[in-house]
């Protein structure tokens, strides 16, 4: 007897005062059957629950060993299983993101945030992407708003900074780091990343104290000696300068930057062999370098030979149009050579070049990391 035959029975009255044994039997039938449904929808749903958490925590996994294109797979399979998963939806976009794939992490990002506008962490992962994507007015906004959500997070107060930095915003990138310092003291790269914002303010001694920690903490702090260098050579100190920079090349030889400022620095201190050498290394690792052509050009000169020196300098004229430097020197070299109507035409372009150049002495160069 069906479940609509007993609501119609009782709903209409019976003779007797309780239902028959077997309407009773009945009963259970339907109600046996019914709770056999309602349990297997619970074994259902528990088991592709099950399956959800593995798949996300198999994802973290991944991501932990930097493995993205599997921490992409799973954490893929994981939204086709529950497109509703915050948890699926925020690895999957951190996976794109690791990957480059700026676009696919965008696209789901951004209605991910819209949907879930509390999760400080889809915040921070969409304020990376336009970080990435040169979007930085996008990417400050979102960073801000992960650091309004969770105001002790020090990855959003890092990349924050990051982001300031790229904008020229020295002091705002400051106030960023010092709260990334405070909610993490040993981490070393934050005291460099500060001591640059500093370097480029003008607050140089304390610049000086922010690298020193960085490389007390880490001492093979990417760019720590680099950073460390330039800021004694801004105040004059070229023997430690010196000293930094060749700490700094043993973390990295084949820095172009790194080779550059320490040929400058041996220029600067008459140690020509040592500058060449270095300068040389750096023009072959970065033929786009005028300033080290310059240099080297320079530093050739000064050694008394004028025949080598005229292909750097020549270099350093057509990487630096608009700089009256190179044309000086090349002058310099003509006449030593003999070449006075050559040489009468680059000091003519001197004339004319020479203005006012942009005052850079003592900003931070180089790259932030």
């Amino acid at each position: 007897m069906n479940a609509f035959i007993l609501r119609r029975r009782f709903a209409a009255g019976s003779d007797a005062a309780a239902p028959s044994r077997a309407t009773c039997k009945g009963v259970g039938i339907w109600a046996g059957t019914l709770l056999i449904l309602v349990l297997c929808f619970v074994v259902e749903s528990f088991g592709q629950n099950q399956q959800l958490q593995t798949l996300i925590h198999d994802g973290h996994v991944a991501l932990d060993a930097g493995d993205f294109p599997q921490a992409t797979r799973k954490f893929e399979q994981a939204r086709q299983l529950s497109p509703e998963s915050e948890d699926a939806t925020r690895g999957l976009m951190l996976a794109y993101l690791q990957q480059g794939r700026l676009q696919e992490a965008a696209t789901i990002g951004q209605p991910a945030f819209a949907r879930w506008p509390k999760d400080d962490e889809l915040a921070h992962y969409l304020g990376l992407v336009y970080f990435k994507q040169g979007k930085n007015a996008a990417a400050l906004e979102a960073l801000s708003r992960s650091a309004e959500l969770n105001p002790n997070n020090y990855g959003t107060r890092f990349d924050t900074a990051l982001v300031l930095l790229s904008n020229s915003k020295y002091l705002e990138a400051a106030n960023e780091l010092e709260k990334a310092i405070t909610l993490d003291p040993k981490a070393a790269m934050p005291h460099v990343l500060l001591g640059r914002a500093y370097q480029n303010t003008n607050r140089t001694v304390e610049a000086v104290q922010q690298f020193q920690t960085a490389l007390k903490i880490d001492p093979a702090v990417p760019l720590g000696h680099y950073h460390l260098g330039f800021a004694y050579a801004s105040l004059g100190r070229n023997a430690e300068a010196v000293a930094e920079y060749e700490k700094e090349l043993q973390h990295g030889p084949n820095n172009p930057t790194v080779l550059y400022q320490l040929g400058h620095r041996q220029l600067e201190a008459g140690d020509l062999k040592s500058a060449i050498d270095h300068l040389r290394k750096a023009t072959e690792i970065d033929p786009n370098s005028g300033d080290a052509f310059y240099d080297l050009g320079k530093s050739l000169l000064l050694q008394g030979d004028a025949e080598a020196a005229m292909a750097p300098l020549r270099r350093a004229v057509e990487l630096k149009p608009s700089d009256p430097s190179p044309h000086f020197q090349l002058a310099r070299a003509m006449q030593k050579l003999g070449k006075n109507e050559e040489a009468k035409r680059e000091f003519e372009s001197f004339d004319a070049l020479k203005k006012a150049q942009p005052v850079t002495g003592g900003m931070a160069s180089g790259p932030i990391q």
